[in-house]
């Protein structure tokens, strides 16, 4: 009798939790054949990275010869930008801020580099390893982390100007710059704590200066304030690649697996904030509609 009651209870917690679960609002997308209209001389390799600036303007990153793809909001080839730089050696992320500056990361040369519109450099932040010096002086002379950055992955800009850095492969933490590109502070190392990482791989920041971060390989998501304090997290199901937020007041975050959650600082006028853990949707034809930013 005992066990039937205690069995009986856990049914009626379970059933209680899943009737409270919000459902999370369906993302619409349609499939437009060859909408990206590619000239037929270019042959596009790993697509590593999406990213639309103020202008509509659709960016295609990639390995291939012609690193960096620019289609108008209709899909019209405008052109391509990083052929033969070393820069453009191991793309992994490409994203803009609000003033349309566009944010770049190598990961392999441990480079975070800030184009303007015009796309002049103008910051760099890390800096690639000069490959005589390691034929002729030795990786015991080679900076050490946390010195340097160790193959970040991606990057974000606050409304204030701070970067928010994950690094990455390598190291295991988020790194934060002033707008001037100073070194603020970083946090976090290799673990399964709160606060710590196994290849924190993508971040994003809400209308309410939270951060998420892509704990890949921890398959969950941590939530930190700017100053790097530990919020809450999200446990998932499998690793979380790669993240995107939706604008405006009551946000929506999702990873590439295709699970949307509302965002931790969603006001509804009565309620106040709403903290919404196991808001889960699978969508799996969503994927790259609702998260285009997909490096590996």
């Amino acid at each position: 009798m005992k066990h039937f009651t205690l069995l009986a209870l856990l049914f009626l917690g379970t059933s209680l939790a899943a009737q409270e679960m919000p459902k999370a609002p369906e993302i619409p997308f349609r499939v437009v054949e060859d909408y990206l209209k590619i000239p037929s001389d270019m042959i596009m390799a790993e697509a590593v990275g999406v990213a639309i600036n103020s202008k509509g303007h659709i960016f295609i990153l990639n390995r291939g010869n012609h690193p960096l793809l620019e289609f108008s909001a209709d899909g019209d080839f405008i052109g391509s930008f990083g052929e033969g730089s070393p820069i453009f050696r191991v793309p992994h992320s490409i994203r803009f801020d609000s003033q349309d500056n566009m944010w770049y990361v190598n990961s392999a040369d441990n480079l975070v580099v800030k184009f303007d519109p015009k796309r002049r450099v103008q910051q760099a932040l890390g800096r690639r390893e000069e490959p005589w010096v390691y034929l002729t002086h030795g990786i015991e002379r080679a900076i050490p982390p946390p010195a340097n950055f160790y193959q970040p992955t991606d990057t974000v800009v606050g409304p204030d100007g701070s970067t928010y850095v994950t690094d990455g492969y390598g190291n295991s933490r988020v790194v934060k710059f002033s707008r001037e590109g100073n070194l603020v502070k970083y946090w976090g190392d290799r673990g399964t704590r709160p606060g710590q990482f196994n290849t924190p791989h993508n971040i994003v920041i809400d209308a309410k200066s939270n951060l998420y971060v892509a704990d890949r390989q921890n398959n969950r998501v941590q939530v930190f304030d700017t100053d790097g304090t530990f919020k809450e997290e999200w446990r998932l199901d499998g690793p979380a690649w790669s993240l995107c937020i939706t604008p405006g007041a009551n946000q929506e975050s999702g990873d590439l697996r295709g699970e949307h959650r509302p965002s931790l600082q969603a006001r509804s006028k009565r309620q106040g904030p709403r903290k919404i853990r196991q808001a889960r949707q699978i969508a799996r034809m969503v994927r790259l509609r609702a998260c285009p930013h997909v490096p590996r």
